[in-house]
């Protein structure tokens, strides 16, 4: 695939390759055109009578953006066992192609979020595999709750908050390399997420132990550039069982609050305990200040990493709710980072990817269709089920016409699946790229 890209308009005035031939996408749209029309006009009518301009709601949906992550384009795993699916990205190089296939067909997705060292390569290369595209870098990742090849101590019993000073060391001085790697690539973000924690009660001193990784921390947030952020990120258990050192967003908001202005809290919507009220967490933090962004995706039972919207899209709305009500309050130092955070076990990634990033801003835009002023009424009056109408008349409209015509007008496909399979992309990436045996148990 590589050296097969065409060149064409990817929204905006950059030119830009793509992989998928700009005739398949067309040619789908063709088909879908008119019908689009006519239902993007029937809504309109609708929302405009509800005193809603529809271009407008277009238009903000237009300017939305998500991150894709690296590791989603390449098949995932659970602790039992890992089966590979075909065309399976070899390198990061590969990973940037795949990137770029979402981006081109959704519109959505102008920037790649990096691993390390999963995702190490020369800076400089990286950063002209993805110029080639017009994609750009989002928040690096660190990596030290898992052991890396030729890695001189292990982790295996945590990393910034381990006993052991060299130990900690090791980790601190890795995530100093990611920040340096990203400031070639033009990031402005570290995500750093720890499996630090314990499985038996007394393995640990739970005091001692957050100490330590609070040490550590402010080793690495004293090395962020002047213009960057520090995003620290929270889950309840796995790969520790008894106790998480970052285990809820209480401890994640004493984080930032203890490392300062640079640091803020990052909502993984798969990290917190069965019924917790997450759109209240996304509140609180938007409230005080230190909500650095999300990580999207889907849960049944866990920590699922199932694809955004596939299991409870009302959340996702209600998540969004709050975030388009600060948006439109002009909250003070708002600005959220977006990026999708899955495990594809059985479906093929970009797929999962594309259709995971059109339920982001399918929720963004049913969140904007709200009616503030009705709502805030009804919540004054404490007329608890006429607010909550007025929460599900913007969650039932059905919005598909709005992100249709948004990636029709940017330079994407009305339908980004049925173009995908009619280009053939898995098929002709699965024959060059080798396949991959099945792996034994391991979450990718």
């Amino acid at each position: 695939m590589r050296g097969s890209a065409d060149r064409t308009h990817l929204g905006g005035n950059a030119v830009s390759e793509t992989i998928i031939s700009t005739d398949v996408v067309q040619k789908d749209n063709a088909a879908r055109e008119a019908d689009l029309t006519r239902d993007y006009d029937s809504l309109g009518e609708r929302l405009d009578r509800r005193g809603i301009a529809i271009d407008t709601i277009r238009g903000k949906v237009e300017k939305f953006a998500v991150a894709i992550p690296s590791w989603g384009v390449g098949t995932g795993g659970t602790r039992f066992a890992r089966f590979p699916g075909a065309g399976e990205p070899r390198d990061i190089f590969d990973k940037i192609e795949d990137c770029a296939v979402i981006r081109q067909l959704t519109q959505a997705t102008p920037t790649v979020s990096l691993h390390i060292p999963w995702d190490k390569a020369d800076p400089s290369r990286l950063k002209q595999a993805a110029s080639r595209f017009g994609l750009g870098f989002d928040a690096m990742n660190s990596n030290t709750f898992s052991d890396a090849k030729d890695q001189t101590l292990s982790y295996k019993f945590g990393s910034l908050s381990h006993a052991d000073a060299a130990t900690r060391r090791q980790a601190i001085e890795h995530n100093l390399e990611c920040i340096e790697i990203g400031r070639t690539l033009g990031s402005k973000a570290l995500t750093v997420w720890i499996g630090d924690g314990s499985n038996f009660p007394g393995q640990v001193n739970f005091a001692k132990a957050f100490e330590r990784y609070l040490d550590a921390m402010k080793e690495i947030y004293a090395g962020l550039p002047d213009d960057w952020k520090l995003f620290t990120e929270h889950k309840m258990y796995e790969p520790a069982f008894y106790s998480t050192v970052v285990q809820d967003w209480g401890t994640n908001y004493m984080i930032a609050t203890e490392l300062g202005d640079k640091a803020f809290c990052l909502v993984d919507l798969g990290h917190h305990a069965p019924n917790v009220n997450i759109e209240m967490i996304v509140s609180r933090l938007i409230q005080f200040k230190k909500l650095g962004g999300f990580h999207f995706n889907d849960s049944k039972y866990g920590d699922d990493d199932l694809d955004a919207g596939s299991i409870d899209p009302y959340r996702l709305f209600l998540v969004f709710n709050e975030l388009v009500d600060a948006e439109l309050a002009g909250a003070e130092g708002f600005d959220p980072a977006h990026m999708l955070d899955q495990s594809h076990n059985v479906t093929d990634p970009i797929e999962s990817l594309m259709l995971s990033a059109v339920e982001v801003q399918r929720a963004y835009a049913q969140a904007l269709l709200v009616d503030r002023r009705a709502l805030e009424s009804y919540q004054d009056a404490n007329d608890a089920l006429m607010a909550t109408q007025a929460l599900k008349a913007a969650y039932r409209t059905d919005v598909e016409p709005i992100l249709a015509m948004a990636r029709l007008n940017t330079g994407g496909a009305i339908d980004p699946v049925a173009a995908y399979r009619a280009a053939g992309y898995r098929a002709k990436v699965a024959a060059e790229r080798p396949a991959v045996a099945s792996g034994g148990g391991g979450i990718v």
